[in-house]
């Protein structure tokens, strides 16, 4: 039982000492072509079928700046 109790103390250090996962922090792909406007959590989403320059793997913070949105197919 003592263990437990050690064990928590030490779990909420770590994590406030690496930080707790972020969602900001998934990849998402990203097409940079230039009408290109959604975000895609998929490599191989249908919404980047037509995309005729190279796709981008980005967090998605990062898409989100770029003011991409979810792509549709991934509702």
């Amino acid at each position: 039982m003592r263990i437990r109790i050690f064990l928590l103390p030490v779990l909420f250090m770590l994590l406030c000492a690496y930080g707790m996962p972020s969602n900001n922090d998934t990849m998402v792909y990203v097409c940079m072509g230039k009408g290109s406007k959604k975000y895609h959590y998929r490599k191989d989403c249908r919404g980047l079928s037509n995309c005729s320059t190279k796709i981008y793997e980005v967090t998605l913070t990062k898409a989100k700046d770029l003011g991409r949105t979810l792509c549709g197919w991934e509702d």
